[in-house]
């Protein structure tokens, strides 16, 4: 036992001698290595800093030029290209890159990567595409195919969406949701094509794989209503309650003229009122004012929308009361209410679109995929926030 503790004393020394002289020669590497670097990188690299991206371009232009052997910095200045939108400079020196024969197999593969999401950028989804498919079997073939279902989406070629959504899914991301959609897409095409059976199929495809597809019984809903199977379109919009109860309030118009078609306009206005009461949050209060002061008059509607209002006091419920309450005022208040009608309208004027939860895009019309940041169903079917 006291021999083992002698050696420790021994040895401890030592370690500690190695680890000084190991940390010499790396001191030594870095500074011959920061000797290296011509002062204008730093220089450069101060720019970049600051957020003057335009100088530092400038600068490592000139790096690059004189010290063709700088392939990291090149990788740098070609991405900067891109960043500024110069397209044609990123593509020229990626291309240059790409024919480079001292490159590594990995930098070969960075190389062609980057000017994949050049023509990308520059709208060549075509040779995009090639480049993306040829890293397929690489270290680049997750990040590849996240891009190529970029440009899938882009062209409007889903199959192919769907065939790499597939290829991407594990368990951080299952790709349901945007499945689902591609096949909601195959159904429209389908629709438009007048295709209805295809359609169908891409419809039954897109539930099995997300039971919540809102989205696939409203096109079903309108394939029947060309059909004019009316009762298996209001059939189909039910179902949404069972899905998305508030995703109803983008096929309520319809349903509503379905029962109208009927002659069931009485049971299609309980319906909606119903479904009010149950989901408060459902954006259907305009055209429920809208049914009843068609259907009940001035007086109902009035009572309607100021009992609305103490359930659920919100903007939306509050416009409503004041318009109602215009139309049954006397004419000597009548001036004032305008005006408080039409100071309320401009202060909440965002309340009136629907905003994605992803990205913050505002738009009047509803999207089921964001033209902002290209997710999908980022758009709740509810107005304002």
């Amino acid at each position: 036992m006291l021999e083992i503790e002698y050696w420790w004393l021994i040895a401890l020394p030592v370690f500690f001698a190695l680890g000084w002289l190991a940390a010499r020669v790396d001191i030594k590497h870095v500074l011959s290595e920061t000797r290296s670097l011509p002062v204008a990188y730093f220089k450069g690299l101060n720019y970049l800093l600051n957020g003057e991206t335009n100088q530092a371009v400038d600068v490592y232009v000139d790096i690059a030029r004189h010290h063709a052997e700088t392939i990291e910095l090149q990788f740098t200045l070609g991405h900067l290209f891109r960043r500024r939108g110069e397209l044609e400079r990123a593509i020229r020196m990626h291309q240059k890159l790409l024919v480079r024969r001292e490159l590594t197999i990995t930098q070969k593969q960075t190389a062609q990567f980057e000017l994949a999401l050049d023509f990308m950028q520059a709208g060549l989804f075509d040779r995009a595409e090639s480049l993306l498919t040829e890293l397929a079997d690489t270290d680049y073939a997750r990040q590849a195919r996240i891009e190529l279902l970029g440009v899938y989406q882009q062209e409007k070629a889903w199959a192919k969406a769907i065939e790499t959504a597939q290829q991407l899914r594990d368990e951080r991301h299952t790709y349901q949701h945007e499945i689902a959609q591609f096949y909601c897409e195959l159904a429209s095409q389908g629709a438009l094509r007048s295709e209805p059976a295809a359609a169908r199929g891409y419809l039954q495809k897109a539930v099995a794989e997300h039971r919540k597809c809102a989205r696939a019984n409203m096109i079903l809903a309108d394939l029947e209503i060309n059909a004019g199977n009316i009762d298996a379109a209001i059939e189909a919009w039910l179902k949404i309650e069972s899905q998305e109860p508030l995703y109803i309030a983008l096929a309520a118009r319809g349903l509503l003229a379905a029962y109208d078609a009927q002659g069931r306009a009485e049971d299609g206005t309980k319906l909606l009122l119903g479904l009010l009461r149950q989901y408060p949050e459902l954006d259907v209060l305009d055209l429920a004012y809208e049914r009843l002061l068609t259907e009940q008059g001035l007086l109902a509607t009035h009572e309607f929308v100021r009992e609305r209002l103490k359930a659920h006091p919100t903007m939306p419920s509050l416009r409503k009361a004041l318009e109602a309450h215009l139309l049954v005022a006397p004419d000597d208040q009548k001036v004032e209410l305008e005006v408080i009608v039409k100071l309320l309208h401009d202060a909440t004027r965002e309340q009136t679109m629907y905003r994605c939860t992803h990205c913050g895009f505002k738009a009047k019309q509803y999207f089921w995929h964001c033209p902002a940041c290209a997710e999908w169903e980022t758009f709740p079917p509810v107005r304002g926030t």
